[in-house]
């Protein structure tokens, strides 16, 4: 409420401006002119502005007008020749200059007073000190705009930005580069949330570098940045761009590994779905950093990525049903292992399937790695294993006591915490022989946290359970650290088994492997073979058991039980040749 205050002030208005006095917003009667000359001042105008109220009053020591930030006057000067002109109240925000140099933020609500001729004869009103108000309204705004991390204006923003310059600048050239980090979260694993934050942030800072006016860096999603790029050439512009952030990220990531790729997308002349352009550039983000052998890439967007997306989700779908217990997608197929002294099948290695009507036979190289990416891996592997040790169980009903099961297992099952007593719970439940269990790892497990893997492996041989290495000699481990291994034998990767076919034979180190092997008290097989001259090699090296489409491809359960019961592989035996040398 605006108090009239008149020139003179007889008792009840003297009492009223002592009242006014003790207000903590300062109370102002004043001339209606560019100085905004004041005929009355509360002394709360002081403690607002610095300034005592008789150095205010008839602009003794200075007049009001100079205590408004320059960049204010005119606009009040307006605002209050509108709001007179229409006989309305005034309600204005602005900045002050105190007398110690600090700017405050203040809110002037007032109104005029007009004479019997309807001309303005004062202004009166109140303003109130809302600078707290305001800082946390600037933070908020800023929070809402920007990624706290990094400083850099976020995703929100972006949006809001990338459709208001569509609609403003259809045929501009525009483009999206979004650069993906994701992996660098094994970085918060290994060495903590700060150091990798701190990553983060070094990134960010040199990434800005590059920045322009037509050349923008955002914050748009957890560990991913986009440059917005505008008025470019053509796409060597775009690859030169990419370039040079990949010598950043070298730079910057290079003692640590490089699997970061950026994602490339031309904006259409008149596109303006910006759901769209986000959707279709992550897209290409994400191809970037797919099969990535610890280097950086970049790949532009196309169509084929868009339907791959679209696959991979559909495969996302069917492997979450699985996950809850619907066993209509998920199959086994099973490959016989040949054991060449004995000349028999031994063992079976289970090999997971996927099918729908819509997509078909999804092939594992598809599937599990999607699997392991989403976690879902650890309920699929329970229901994988669970499948293959009722078909072990068949076996042996059926009198094959002799035969083992061999299941594959991921990291990801491994590192779960539950794995251990949840795999020798399913083995009791199926009453199985844990003896008559391989599990077979991949050399990737070592990787990380050798110690905690080597320990549950070896709990795991406590209780009788098989342990092989799959994929022997393409990846992490070495003669040296598997002799460390609590492990029974090794798969010889298919790499090696191919070599006898086209290599030279002094080239061949395939018989080394498994002399090798041999003398670490493993044993080994060679998986892969497919030609008579393969068996023949490995039969002479003394490799101990063949896997591969000579012996059988991997076959439904009832074919493998069939084979069983036609177990003849004479033709493979061991025959005692005399050396005539």
């Amino acid at each position: 409420m605006v108090i009239n205050m008149g020139k003179d002030l007889n008792e009840g208005e003297i009492n009223k401006s002592a009242l006014l006095d003790n207000l903590p917003s300062m109370v102002y009667r004043c001339n209606f002119d560019r100085d905004w000359t004041m005929q009355f001042v509360s002394d709360a105008s002081f403690e607002l502005t610095g300034y005592k109220a008789e150095s205010l009053i008839g602009n003794r020591d200075l007049c009001f007008n100079d205590i408004i930030a320059p960049e204010y006057r005119e606009y009040l000067w307006i605002r209050w020749n509108n709001v007179l002109s229409q006989r309305e109240s005034l309600m204005y925000e602005y900045e002050i200059i105190t007398a110690t140099g600090q700017r405050k933020w203040v809110l002037e609500t007032g109104q005029g007073v007009f004479n019997e001729n309807g001309d303005v004869e004062a202004l009166e009103g109140i303003i109130i000190d809302i600078t707290e108000r305001k800082v946390n309204e600037k933070r908020n705004e800023f929070l809402g705009k920007h990624d706290l991390m990094t400083g850099l204006y976020n995703r929100e923003y972006f949006e809001v930005l990338l459709e208001y310059e569509l609609d403003l600048e259809p045929n501009v050239k525009k483009a999206i580069l979004n650069i993906n980090l994701k992996k660098t979260d094994l970085f918060t694993l290994a060495y903590g949330f700060h150091y990798s934050q701190e990553l983060i942030k070094k990134i960010a800072a040199e990434l800005t570098t590059l920045c322009t006016n037509d050349c923008r860096l955002f914050s748009t999603y957890a560990n991913r940045f986009t440059l917005y790029l505008k008025n470019y050439k053509d796409k060597n512009d775009l690859i030169q761009l990419s370039e040079e952030v990949v010598k950043i990220l070298i730079t910057i990531l290079s003692a640590k590994g490089n699997n970061v790729g950026i994602g490339i997308l031309e904006i259409n002349e008149g596109e303006t779905d910006v759901k769209k352009i986000l959707r279709d550039v992550l897209i290409a983000s994400e191809n970037s950093v797919s099969n990535l052998n610890n280097q950086c890439r970049y790949v532009f967007f196309d169509k084929d990525m868009e339907l791959k997306i679209i696959r991979q989700a559909k495969i996302k779908d069917l492997l979450e049903k699985i996950a809850t217990g619907n066993d209509d997608y998920l199959y086994l197929q099973f490959q016989p292992i040949y054991n060449v002294e004995q000349n028999r099948i031994c063992c079976f290695e289970a090999l997971s399937r996927l099918k729908s009507d819509e997509l078909g036979i999804v092939s594992p190289l598809e599937f599990i790695p999607l699997s392991e990416e989403t976690k879902l891996i650890i309920p699929i592997g329970k229901r994988i294993i669970h499948k293959s040790l009722c078909f072990l169980r068949k076996l042996i009903e059926n009198g094959n006591n002799d035969i083992r099961i061999s299941i594959n297992v991921s990291a990801i099952q491994l590192f779960d915490n539950d794995f251990t007593s949840s795999l020798i719970e399913l083995i009791d439940n199926a009453d199985i022989d844990p003896s008559k269990v391989i599990i077979e790892i991949t050399e990737s497990v070592f990787s990380d946290n050798y110690h905690e893997i080597n320990e549950k492996l070896n709990k795991l041989k406590d209780r009788g359970i098989c342990i092989t290495i799959d994929d022997f000699g393409t990846g992490y481990s070495s003669f040296a650290r598997e002799r460390e291994l609590n492990i029974d034998g090794l798969k010889i990767e298919k790499y090696f088994i191919d070599g006898l076919i086209v290599l030279n034979p002094e080239r061949l180190i395939t018989n080394d492997i498994i002399s090798m092997a041999h003398k670490l008290g493993h044993c080994v097989v060679a998986e892969g073979v497919e030609h008579e001259e393969q068996m023949q090699y490995l039969v002479k090296h003394k490799c101990d058991m063949i896997q591969g489409y000579l012996i059988s491809r991997p076959l439904d359960e009832e074919y493998a039980i069939q084979l069983l019961k036609n177990n003849d592989f004479s033709k493979y035996a061991i025959k005692e040749k005399t050396d005539k040398k």
